[in-house]
């Protein structure tokens, strides 16, 4: 796997993470972004919305815009639950370390 599919998989996974841990499981691409700084991953918001439509396109998340900035809040599916927590794999998405989920 070429470094950056790997990078690509690995910022999927945290921040499918991120929502399954999220009350409501949801969030919004700004606090998203700063998840994955603190995960030593400094995207720009552009790249976050990015992941976040291929998400959505995965049917992993669902996507709501926040008034015209072009924020958006975003709410785990099922589908996308399941592979956060390993019962599913989806094809970009790093799988969870065993023991985690």
């Amino acid at each position: 796997m070429a470094f950056i599919d790997a990078f690509t998989a690995n910022i999927r996974l945290i921040i499918l993470r991120e929502l399954m841990d999220t009350n409501g499981y949801t969030s919004n691409d700004s606090v998203l972004q700063m998840v994955l700084e603190k995960w030593g991953h400094k995207l720009s918001r552009d790249r976050v919305r990015t992941e976040l439509a291929w998400f959505t396109e995965q049917g992993l998340v669902t996507s709501v815009p926040l008034g015209e900035t072009g924020a958006q809040r975003v709410t785990l599916t099922e589908r996308g639950l399941d592979v956060a927590n390993g019962s599913a794999t989806n094809p970009g998405v790093q799988r969870p370390s065993p023991g985690r989920g």
